[in-house]
């Protein structure tokens, strides 16, 4: 027997058919860029909550939620936290990545020099859980932890994308180096870092295409 009592669902009623309200959504979406030039215009504590809620509404394998958000705003904390990913980064270019990675990576002119980690006004690190913590669960087994962390990423991005914020999917590898600046236990394991705020004036970005519908979806296979 389930340890949850069923209650009645409340299936949320957009103002439109579905149809208009998927195009509408999609419409939105399309509009949203990773950006790298950032503003230090202040981002309220409160709008940082209400994202990080609305990441930790994603499913999760056995509901488990194995996902931690850490908010930083501190500039000596961020300027560590970049000290360290560029560090990764001036390994990564120089050593880790092999020529084809570089080559993919050149028309997209990024480098080892991160200074929007300490521009943008919040940095949102995200950590996958290894174990479940929670005191109040029967047993510390997480399931499909990186599957359940993307999907939460992934929410998050959007409902900054909604309150008219900008993101970055920053990926310096390895990420160890967040566990020890921000004193997390070992069973937390960085997954993203996410700098959030603002674009700065004159912000641009590369004039890169999506795939198109049919490149990307296939009906009865």
């Amino acid at each position: 027997m389930s340890q949850f009592n069923s209650i009645p669902y409340q299936p949320y009623q957009p103002d439109d058919v579905p149809e208009v309200e998927a195009r509408r959504f999609y419409e939105t979406m399309r509009k949203r860029r990773s950006v790298r030039l950032f503003s230090d215009k202040p981002v309220s504590r409160a709008v940082i909550e209400n994202l990080i809620l609305a990441a930790g509404t994603a499913p999760s394998g056995a509901n488990k939620q194995p996902w931690r958000f850490v908010a930083i705003q501190d500039p000596a904390l961020k300027h560590e936290i970049r000290l360290g990913a560029e560090e990764e980064e001036r390994e990564f270019y120089a050593r880790r990545a092999n020529p084809t990675w570089l080559e993919d990576l050149r028309p997209l002119a990024t480098d080892d020099s991160k200074p929007f980690l300490e521009i943008a006004p919040w940095l949102v690190v995200v950590f996958k859980l290894m174990k479940d913590d929670n005191p109040e669960t029967k047993s510390d087994q997480v399931y499909y932890v990186n599957e359940s962390v993307g999907i939460a990423c992934g929410m998050f991005l959007t409902a900054a994308h909604l309150a008219g914020l900008a993101t970055l999917t920053h990926t310096p590898s390895p990420m160890k180096f967040l566990g020890k600046i921000l004193n997390r236990p070992d069973h937390e394991r960085p997954y993203l870092l996410i700098p959030v705020g603002y674009t700065a004036e004159g912000c641009t970005v590369p004039d890169i295409h999506r795939k198109t519908l049919e490149q990307i979806m296939v009906v009865d296979g």
